[in-house]
């Protein structure tokens, strides 16, 4: 006996800041796709290493203070240094995964991957503490491809 299921959605009614509210937000894998989104590009001036511009984009200006979005990026763009600076031990570690065959991996974690979880935990801080009650949300840069980082306006619709 074959069961069909109907589909009651409401939820296209709500707005993307009363659907994170109501605690659906990012359980999808990201922001809402109907909002504004105001995107923060990777700066290249001083080569291709991870480092995003710490321009304030004007569309934030009456959302966000300007050193609290300032400090957001500095300290992406001080984590993504850390990550990519050499060292003895990355040395070290970068030899001890060619001696094994990445079979290391198993166990362990990279330098890099410690460094990308921390990016992680501090976006997610961030969101709780300063993006979110502001109607904002900060999107972890790794989601992107280290491309941009996004920042939805939650209750402004999509242009």
């Amino acid at each position: 006996m074959l069961f069909t299921r109907k589909k009651y959605s409401n939820h296209a009614a709500l707005t993307p800041l009363e659907d994170m509210s109501a605690g659906r937000g990012q359980a999808g894998g990201g922001p809402p796709q109907n909002c504004q989104k105001v995107f923060i590009q990777r700066d290249y001036s001083e080569g291709t290493m991870v480092k995003f511009q710490t321009r304030f984009p004007t569309e934030l200006e009456s959302r966000l203070d300007r050193q609290l979005f300032e400090y957001t990026i500095n300290q992406l763009n001080n984590y993504f240094a850390e990550a990519e600076r050499a060292s003895c031990s990355t040395y070290c570690e970068s030899c001890l995964y060619c001696l094994t065959g990445y079979l290391i991996s198993i166990c362990t974690e990279t330098h890099y991957e410690k460094c990308l979880r921390k990016v992680a935990k501090f976006v997610s801080e961030q969101n709780d503490r300063v993006y979110k009650p502001r109607g904002l949300l900060l999107t972890d840069p790794t989601t992107r491809g280290l491309r941009l980082i996004e920042i939805s306006v939650l209750d402004r619709p999509a242009s």
